[in-house]
């Protein structure tokens, strides 16, 4: 069985952690016992999340939203306190990793997206403020509006929300996990006919109709589920231990 540091410092180095400049801490974000038998994964480290993981007697818990984000109130009080208590209280890690599991080219959340869409990864893109997080997909085939917002339902198990205002045929497709629904100007700068995140927000419209691009909310939570699955597993063929994956239903 890993050491907690000898698996940490494989996790940062395999997610290049150190590049990112980030809205909360990378890596270990609170220590529990020394050495690591079973991980358990999910997408944000609720109560609910560490309540499963202590019913699977996790060692690890490995999120993509963990703790300790820029602007949170540092005082250890209500909801944050209940849920490092109930941490420490068990002797679990918790291990968090949010921009660089977005960015991994075969474990990240786009990496991800693009395998379950279906949609050949041809480059990567970003908004000039860090390494790129958002893929591209340049079409043989040119897609609908339509069968596209099928694609992404049937990869994802909920509709998106569609803003109709790109061209009848897709040919180029952009895609970022999450809350990045900030990058569809880059998008459409970069001359992409369509692009998918989670979120939406009332400025996106407007962006989307001005700029003539399509624009898909996917759901913030189910478009980042996949990156910390697949890095659980990669971490338990790697060093032979346990993972299990538990998804908290959330409708974001």
């Amino acid at each position: 069985m890993p050491r907690l540091d000898e698996l940490v410092s494989y996790c940062d180095r395999l997610l290049d952690a150190g590049s990112f400049r980030d809205y909360c801490p990378n890596g270990l974000q609170v220590e529990g016992r020394d050495t690591v038998t079973r991980i358990v994964t999910g997408v944000t480290a609720s109560q609910a999340l560490i309540e499963a993981a202590a019913e699977q007697q996790a060692d690890l818990l490995l999120v993509h939203h963990g703790y300790f984000w820029k602007g949170e109130d540092a005082c250890i009080t209500g909801m944050k306190r209940r849920r490092l208590k109930a941490l420490l209280d068990r002797d679990m890690s918790l291990l968090a990793y949010h921009l660089p599991l977005d960015a991994h080219p075969e474990l990240g959340n786009n990496a991800c997206l693009a395998q379950r869409f279906e949609l050949p990864i041809t480059g990567w893109f970003g908004d000039g403020g860090g390494p790129p997080l958002a893929c591209e997909a340049r079409l043989a085939e040119p897609l609908t509006a339509a069968a596209l917002g099928e694609r992404i339902a049937r990869a994802l198990g909920r509709e998106p929300l569609h803003i109709d205002a790109g061209p009848a045929q897709i040919r180029r497709i952009g895609w970022c996990s999450g809350a990045a629904q900030g990058y569809l100007e880059a998008a459409a700068r970069h001359g992409l006919d369509a692009f998918i995140s989670g979120e939406i927000s009332e400025p996106t419209v407007h962006i989307a109709r001005e700029y003539g691009i399509h624009y898909f909310a996917a759901g913030h939570h189910a478009s980042e589920r996949f990156g910390v699955q697949a890095l659980g597993a990669h971490l338990a063929e790697h060093f032979g231990i346990e993972h299990f994956f538990v998804d908290i239903d959330n409708p974001v």
